[in-house]
């Protein structure tokens, strides 16, 4: 006799953190996007739940704000899950950069919101330069440098998808990102300004796996 499994049950939204402020920002969030088909009109619709969730300085646990030498991202580079929509359409997460550390220059292939929670951060945005007809190939030319403090938070669209921030104050910065897809868990690319090239990378979650590792 022959065990068939049964159908897959269907994925429930993650929350790696659940408290009042998270439900009612992500709950603004989902809805944005459901209700939205244009990226820049969900972003403009988030944003002021998003302004007040950074103004916030409680609801984020001590646990999502530390570095970890496990970073995917490198340099002790903490990136930490605090929700992942059932649909893979949505993720909330906590960046956390040591002192010093800078990310690599890398891509989100999806639009997104990310504020400045906690320390000083630099961010510089980049542009292509090249045809991207070669998936190795890449020529970034600096379109902006930014400065941030707490509450601080800018819009990720395709015009400036490409970025990498580093801490410039003496304690560790944390920021919030909001993006339009399981971002840690995606493939996308590092990118290397003095060779002209870019990698596929994924960067994961400190605390969660990614689907397809919880799946086989």
């Amino acid at each position: 006799m022959t065990n068939r499994a049964g159908p897959a049950a269907p994925r429930a939204d993650e929350w790696l953190l659940d408290n009042p402020q998270m439900r009612r920002f992500i709950n603004a969030a989902n809805d944005a996007r459901t209700r939205q088909a244009d990226a820049r009109r969900v972003v403009a619709e988030i944003r002021p739940s998003f302004v007040k969730l950074l103004s916030d300085p409680d609801w984020l646990p001590r646990k999502f704000q530390l570095p970890s030498a496990e970073s995917g991202m490198g340099g002790g580079i903490g990136m930490w899950l605090l929700y992942r929509a059932a649909d893979g359409g949505l993720a909330f997460s906590a960046l956390v950069v040591p002192p010093g550390a800078q990310t690599p220059i890398h891509d989100h292939l999806a639009w997104g919101l990310v504020g400045l929670y906690r320390g000083e951060q630099e961010e510089e945005v980049f542009s292509r330069r090249d045809d991207r007809r070669d998936e190795s190939h890449a020529k970034l030319a600096l379109a902006l440098r930014q400065t941030l403090r707490p509450g601080d938070f800018y819009e990720l669209l395709p015009e400036n998808d490409i970025h990498r921030v580093r801490t410039t104050s003496a304690e560790t910065s944390v920021s919030l990102h909001l993006l339009g897809n399981d971002n840690g868990c995606i493939w996308r690319h590092r990118f290397d300004q003095e060779t002209d090239s870019a990698q596929p990378f994924r960067s994961g979650w400190l605390n969660v796996d990614c689907r397809d590792e919880e799946d086989s």
